[in-house]
């Protein structure tokens, strides 16, 4: 039986509705050049036995970070998870529920969003999160979005140290508004403070910022912040959650929103998601926010409870008045991140954050003395830095893959110039003898 159960006859009867003579009508506008042209090569089915050993075999193919050393970053990172993370977002109350509508039937979901919240808040240095979106780069485009609702204004300004597939993403997100979009470039390796006075005008709604940023260096945001709200725009910070256990909260230095990609907060890599969009605010943009908020109120009775407070969503709201069509959140990966960050708590993230910036500058400093390598941007940076490398970086990338270490992210597929260059990310999983294992590969691969 088809998977869609649909006979002949149902097919003729849809495709005379659409209005075309047959199913190829629809395949029109693909060009022919990347039709697969013939028929797939489907076996027949197995049985449960064999399809459980067939994709055994499978997944035995891919190289991981559980067999892998890596040194892998550019948003996505190998921070170690507690057992009790998976253990708590396992529970088939969390794990099977749905986005909890009725308060009355979801109090424990509830909880667990608004203690995520309060935690994002107390780690960002905000006054209100919302329930979560679904990642980074979405949660930097929703920025834009309310800057440009709250102030009228519909010129963004965006560092170029943000994360390239950020700016795809924001720039595949404004155009539907008609929003104009531009870039300020990097002067050694952070936004170029000048350029971005010249760019920032009383037309612009905000300016986005990543801090780190993409090359792993660190920004002088104090400085950028008095640029932005000299023009009356919103300043918008990007930020690694780890870094904070180091670096000063966003809200300490005047940011009116920032973002964050959650996936280090105790949620795994998973090939590249579900991961989790942090998002948090000033109090005075708290009606702008996209998504959900979760609240502490009362009951008749005066008995504690959870609700949603807010819901600026259009599926609750009338369209006119939504602040976004984003349509759900993140929900256990955001409890992932509030039981990580609860059992890490305060001293435990700056524990963790000082030792991604301790083993980072040692292996920094090591690879720095070997002939022909040598650290690209002479900057102060948190866990990850530009290394230049004596050989093509793709072929440096494949030969210590062979060595079972992922040794860094070719640059030259980004638009900096570093086309000879490898973003190289430490945390605090690697080991002295894991660094030094790297730095004796990279030694053997250039004579």
């Amino acid at each position: 039986m088809p998977f869609i159960v649909n006979t002949d006859r149902d097919r003729a009867d849809m495709l005379t509705e659409i209005g075309v003579q047959g199913f190829e009508d629809l395949l029109v506008p693909i060009p022919k050049s990347v039709r697969l042209n013939r028929e797939l090569d489907i076996k027949g089915g197995l049985s449960e036995v064999e399809i459980t050993r067939s994709l055994a075999k499978i997944s035995g193919l891919n190289e991981t970070v559980n067999e892998f050393v890596s040194f892998l970053g550019g948003g996505a990172y190998d921070h170690f998870i507690p057992a009790a993370v998976r253990a708590v977002t396992s529970r088939p109350e969390f794990y099977t529920a749905y986005t909890p509508y009725q308060a009355e039937v979801s109090q424990g979901t509830l909880q667990a969003i608004y203690e995520y919240q309060s935690l994002i808040c107390r780690l960002m240095g905000m006054d209100a999160a919302n329930a979560s979106l679904y990642d980074g780069a979405t949660a930097l485009a929703e920025a834009a979005f309310l800057a440009y609702h709250h102030t009228g204004r519909r010129k963004v300004v965006i560092s170029k140290g943000i994360h390239p597939h950020y700016r795809s993403v924001l720039r595949t997100s404004l155009q539907g508004l008609g929003l104009s979009l531009v870039e300020v470039d990097l002067k050694e390796g952070a936004t170029d403070e000048d350029r971005l006075g010249e760019t920032v005008d009383d037309q612009t709604a905000a300016v986005l910022v990543q801090h780190p940023n993409f090359l792993g260096c660190l920004e002088e945001v104090e400085e950028l912040e008095k640029v932005v709200h000299r023009s009356g725009a919103l300043y918008v910070v990007s930020v690694d959650p780890i870094s904070l256990g180091l670096l000063k909260p966003p809200g300490d230095y005047g940011a009116d929103v920032v973002t964050a990609e959650g996936q280090g907060l105790g949620n795994s890599l998973s090939y590249g998601g579900p991961y989790l969009g942090i998002f948090a605010v000033k109090e005075s943009l708290i009606r702008r926010l996209p998504g959900r908020i979760v609240g502490a109120t009362q009951d008749r009775e005066g008995k504690p409870g959870f609700v949603m407070t807010l819901q600026t969503r259009e599926q609750h709201i009338r369209r006119g008045r939504a602040t976004s069509n984003i349509c759900s959140n993140q929900a256990l990966n955001a409890l992932a991140a509030a039981v990580y960050l609860s059992l890490m708590g305060k001293e435990g993230i700056r524990g963790v954050a000082q030792l991604c910036l301790q083993k980072s500058h040692y292996l920094a400093e090591e690879i720095a003395q070997l002939k022909g390598f040598k650290l690209r941007i002479p900057r102060p940076f948190f866990k990850e830095f530009v290394l230049q490398v004596p050989l093509s970086p793709g072929d440096l990338i494949r030969q210590l893959r062979g060595k079972e270490i992922f040794a860094g992210i070719d640059l030259g597929r980004f638009d900096y110039g570093l086309n000879d260059c490898l973003l190289v990310a430490v945390t605090e999983k690697r080991t002295k003898d894991e660094m030094d294992r790297f730095v004796k590969a990279l030694r053997n691969s250039y004579g």
